[in-house]
């Protein structure tokens, strides 16, 4: 391979970075902007919730569609659409006049954002061979890395130079740039499906039942008081379930199906999904948490909270190459099983220094063995899947891992919230009732708006001007802090726990070499 081809090929390599990191930065960097945007738009926290809800949504549910028009298409056309698509939305939301077409534009938005993240792996390992792969999906995936932990520090510094605008206009230069670079270098893959009919069938009941479960979930987590049997909820999570499984007896009899269900018959594919759903459900998941904890209780700056989060997103930047350079030499597998261990003792640790004193000098070191895990398992998950696919399989394998990466996610944030609400609440019924100058015809009152704020709100409530002029203020104080406590160790736990059965997965299930036999079982 001469060196002209050698340098096409990773600028081919950044301008898919480009649009990946737009495409995930922008799941979580609208959440330090929603208090400008609510005053912006003058109107509440709840009603700027589908700004959130609509890309999450749109994103998780288009991500498979997208693999498949890129494996039956060619990759680098959907890809290239949906950065084009992207970039265009980008520029409408940035300059929307009312929350309606906001919300529209962040449902457009993500499914060029869907595009270019289930193709990018695809067109990596099309674009790359040999020991040159490992280390340019090792890369991506370290770029995978840094754009999901990186949206507050970005998203802070933006919104507070330049107004909430910004976190879209931002992707406007950017997104040109990655589309000449795309058009120029990035090669074209063979349409391996051009001759295929399209499965309209099976793409509506994913959408449909990925969709009603997705947002099901959405529900529980806005209602953490409300019972999973709830018509509201158990609906929309049972029906979703019920199309799913529709979904897979239809692919099973379609003579071009969407998606081939024999993928799900191999241990190695379960293990890398395992993998997935573990990075989503237990690592970004607890982000948000995380990062609650490091604003509304601690009181640093979004800003502030960002940088300090760069000693977890800063190893993906480290270790992506690294990992994508020892993928040639050594198992995949038990790199990704050492790393997810070294990730749930992070957690541990984080859980153990929760304290109502707690500051950044505490929670460093888990920050650090959290970001090392999640710096190595993302590059060697993407190496692993591609590794296990045939050809024509490296589109929809790409599109399934971004998937139960994303369902993670969701899970993640409404299951961790809710143990957080169960313990937080716990607490509070245990103790208030101990504070001796607390009215008792107060008691009831102030527990039940404890309850409702939440763990993330119950501290203003408790630190309220009219509350700290109480004489039970300290007292309530200390118990609302504490209980807050209680929920994030539980929180903490938790997710070290989920890291931990990801591993145990991986070892159980992933494969360290393959051979053609193996790949057509």
């Amino acid at each position: 391979m001469n060196k002209q081809t050698t340098t096409k090929q990773w600028i081919a390599l950044l301008a898919m970075g480009l649009g990946v990191f737009m495409g995930l930065l922008d799941v979580t960097v609208v959440n330090v902007a929603l208090p400008t945007m609510a005053r912006g738009f003058n109107t509440t926290f709840t009603n700027l919730q589908w700004v959130l809800n609509a890309y999450t949504l749109v994103y998780a549910v288009t991500l498979m569609i997208m693999s498949k028009l890129g494996d039956m298409y060619g990759r680098k056309k959907i890809f290239l659409g949906s950065l084009i698509l992207f970039v265009i939305a980008s520029a409408i939301n940035g300059m929307a006049p009312s929350l309606f077409v906001l919300d529209i534009g962040r449902g457009v938005q993500a499914i060029g954002g869907s595009g270019m993240m289930s193709l990018s792996m695809a067109l990596v390992a099309s674009n790359f061979s040999g020991k040159q792969r490992g280390l340019a999906l090792g890369i991506l995936g370290s770029i995978i890395g840094v754009s999901s932990a990186s949206g507050p520090l970005i998203g802070g510094y933006l919104v507070e130079h330049f107004g909430w605008p910004a976190i879209f206009y931002v992707n406007v230069p950017f997104g040109i740039i990655a589309t000449i670079l795309t058009v120029i270098y990035v090669q074209e893959t063979p349409s391996y499906g051009k001759n295929h009919k399209i499965d309209l069938i099976g793409m509506m009941l994913s959408a449909i039942g990925l969709f009603a479960i997705i947002y099901g979930l959405i529900v529980k987590e806005s209602h953490p008081h409300w019972n999973w049997f709830k018509p509201e909820v158990s609906g929309l999570l049972i029906g979703g379930v019920i199309i799913m499984i529709i979904f897979v007896l239809v692919e099973m009899r379609v003579e071009d199906p969407m998606m081939d269900i024999q993928m799900f018959k191999r241990p190695h594919f379960l293990g890398t999904i395992t993998v997935a759903f573990a990075l989503g459900a237990g690592i970004y998941a607890y982000n948000a948490f995380l990062t609650a904890l490091m604003q509304n209780y601690i009181g640093y700056s979004a800003v502030q909270t960002g940088v300090r989060q760069l000693t977890i997103s800063g190893w993906s930047l480290v270790l992506g190459p690294v990992a994508g350079i020892l993928s040639a030499r050594y198992s995949k597998k038990w790199m990704i099983v050492i790393s997810l261990l070294v990730g749930g003792g992070g957690f541990f640790l984080m859980a153990k220094s929760i304290s109502p004193t707690v500051s950044f000098v505490e929670l460093w070191p888990g920050m650090v063995l959290m970001g090392i895990a999640n710096g190595m398992v993302n590059p060697l998950l993407n190496t692993a899947g591609m590794e296990g696919a045939l050809p024509n399989e490296m589109g929809m394998v790409s599109g399934l891992l971004n998937v139960f990466r994303q369902f993670g996610t969701t899970v993640g944030v409404v299951g961790l919230g809710l143990i957080q609400d169960a313990q937080y609440e716990i607490y509070l019924n245990e103790h208030l009732h101990t504070i001796s100058s607390l009215p008792a015809h107060a008691l009831d009152g102030i527990k039940e708006a404890l309850v409702n704020a939440g763990p993330f709100s119950g501290h203003t409530i408790a630190f309220s001007t009219r509350m700290a002029k109480a004489p039970f203020a300290q007292d309530l104080q200390r118990i609302v802090i504490h209980a807050y406590d209680n929920g994030m160790a539980a929180v903490a736990v938790t997710s070290g726990i989920i890291v931990v059965v990801g591993a145990i997965g991986a070892a159980a299930l992933m494969q360290n070499h393959f051979s053609s036999q193996d790949l057509n079982k």
